[in-house]
């Protein structure tokens, strides 16, 4: 009875220690996220949480979900308002386990190799599941009187871009962390690969600064940065260059330069969800179709070595046939 009763005990201590590893790595990147708040203090057009949920849900399954509703209380708590937090954690709770029913349904896959796993990302996970979250919670502070009636859609602008950038940001990033383990998968990397990853991740915060801190519409320019990353470097390179330009937007949207100078707080959402939803389209489906294409190349090239060698072991007169010797007739007559 006791060897029967270690695999059970320690499977619930793993599973408890698991959830609160995600309680706090939820609650450590919730207090960053909320140093950018907009929108009384707890609403921030980035909020890496539910990144990191939606990933957790997708790598750990359903059983982290204690984890995140205790991680979204923790968070929410001191912010309030009092009588209706629990419906804001209800909403940050409920939404990533939305965007992992839905990424489950359309069959998505963690390795983001395929063009329909970045569009699921894209379009489930990030900007429809987070419907939910933004909507609940943006109307539980006008009902609890925290905001008023006329600030519910700015205020939900910005909750919805913030959700919907944390799974747009966060989760391709983790996805590849969990990929580049075990560490010597690094370390075979060529060192001239590593340069120009360096200058890549360099020059895409550099141009990202300057455009975004320009009086001059010059975001456009951020776009062949993203895309060299997708083509070299595929997902890998992706996500972080996306992470990137992603932080640097909403530095510059919420101190008001570049772009987002003299606009109201839903225009500067709408053009910071835009921007951003762009990049990580472009960024996360390029990717994934060289990756595609590059998998299709391997698996025809592989195909053609083992055609070649039944060919040559099928040709008469080549050594190590079987079959009739030089020199003798059908019926192995001279």
């Amino acid at each position: 009875m006791p060897a029967a009763r270690d695999p059970r005990l320690r499977r619930h201590v793993n599973g408890v220690l698991l959830n609160l590893a995600v309680t706090g790595a939820y609650y450590v990147s919730g207090k960053l996220g909320l140093e950018q708040e907009l929108v009384r203090g707890q609403i921030t057009p980035l909020w890496p949480p539910t990144g990191i949920a939606v990933a957790c849900l997708l790598l750990f399954g359903l059983r982290v979900w204690p984890g995140i509703a205790l991680g979204a209380f923790l968070v929410n708590v001191p912010l309030g308002p009092s009588g209706w937090v629990f419906a804001i954690v209800l909403g940050n709770t409920v939404a990533p386990l939305i965007a992992y029913a839905l990424l489950r349904r359309a069959d998505f896959r963690t390795e983001l190799d395929r063009l329909r796993d970045a569009l699921a990302l894209v379009f489930l996970g990030a900007l429809l599941a987070m419907l939910v979250s933004s909507t609940i919670g943006t109307g539980a502070l006008v009902l609890s009187g925290a905001l008023d009636a006329g600030e519910f859609w700015p205020a939900w602008s910005v909750w919805w871009t913030g959700d919907a950038m944390g799974v747009l940001v966060v989760v391709p990033m983790l996805l590849v962390l969990r990929t580049a383990w075990p560490l010597r998968r690094v370390l075979a990397v060529p060192a001239w690969r590593w340069a120009e990853a360096v200058a890549l991740l360099a020059c895409t915060a550099l141009v990202a600064l300057g455009s975004l801190n320009s009086t001059l519409n010059m975001l456009f320019v951020i776009f062949p940065f993203l895309i060299w990353a997708a083509y070299r470097f595929q997902l890998p390179g992706a996500a972080p260059c996306v992470l990137i330009v992603s932080v640097l937007a909403i530095f510059a949207a919420g101190s008001g330069s570049g772009p987002f100078d003299g606009h109201d707080l839903f225009a500067q959402m709408f053009t910071l969800q835009a921007l951003n939803g762009s990049a990580a389209l472009t960024a996360l489906v390029l990717s994934a179709m060289v990756t595609e294409r590059n998998e299709t190349r391997e698996r025809i090239e592989a195909v053609c070595v083992q055609l070649a060698e039944v060919v040559v072991r099928l040709t008469p007169g080549e050594p190590g046939r079987p079959g009739r010797r030089r020199g003798e007739g059908k019926d192995g007559e001279r």
